[in-house]
């Protein structure tokens, strides 16, 4: 498996999400910059991050330009073919605002920016460490799409306190449900808040991000 990191104007954690592929995980990586738009050398096996950042200075809403961009069209063909597709943090906007992945992100509950570590868990995991920074992290869906998600286990990951109890306190932005983290019908396009690629080091003293990676499916 290889990996398309894709940079727009304003990404701020794209070289850091390289950094954590290439150096930690050992994957292949390829930069891709947003205004390109062939994917023709990747196939459905390989993935394409959307990383985190401040996509075109987050002029409108958070993600609501960077899906007009000529790599983000070629991006929607990928998934639509059964490609893999991870977002993170601004790059989960820019899929629910693409329409790859249902719901909005919203302004946090306290209206302010967050950045510290948290805890997160999916059904099938212990309680991970990994870091979030945003803003506009709180997610919001009706009630049908919520419904819909929970039916069919594509709430990937909920906030939770290092024991692996779930919301309350440990909800760090009022999003609803405890979700951080979520997946399409066809489980191949994942978006969520938190960045695993800021925990893949033992220089940081957390590699939980790792478990994140392998979580998805996206380590060989």
């Amino acid at each position: 498996m290889k990996f398309g990191v894709l940079v727009f104007p304003g990404s701020n954690c794209d070289r850091d999400m390289q950094d954590a592929l290439e150096k930690d995980l050992g994957a292949p990586v390829e930069m891709l910059w947003h205004k390109d738009s062939d994917l023709s050398h990747f196939n459905t096996e390989d993935c394409i991050v959307l990383p985190g950042g401040f996509s075109y200075g987050d002029y409108l809403r958070c993600g609501a330009i960077a899906k007009f961009s000529p790599m983000m069209k070629s991006v929607i063909e990928f998934a639509n073919k059964g490609g893999k597709v991870l977002g993170v943090c601004n790059g989960f906007q820019i899929l629910c605002e693409s329409g790859l992945l249902p719901g909005a992100l919203l302004q946090n509950a306290n209206q302010q920016f967050i950045c510290k570590n948290v805890f997160i868990k999916s059904d099938n995991s212990a309680a991970l460490q990994i870091p979030i920074a945003h803003g506009e992290g709180r997610y919001f869906a009706d009630a049908a799409t919520l419904e819909h998600l929970q039916k069919n286990n594509q709430i990937l990951f909920k906030y939770c306190d290092a024991n692996g109890n779930i919301g309350g306190t440990a909800n760090p932005n009022g999003s609803t449900l405890d979700i951080a983290g979520i997946c399409n019908d066809a489980r191949n396009v994942f978006g969520m808040m938190p960045h695993p690629e800021r925990a893949t080091s033992d220089a940081l003293s957390n590699v939980d991000g790792k478990e994140i990676f392998k979580l998805l499916g996206l380590l060989n």
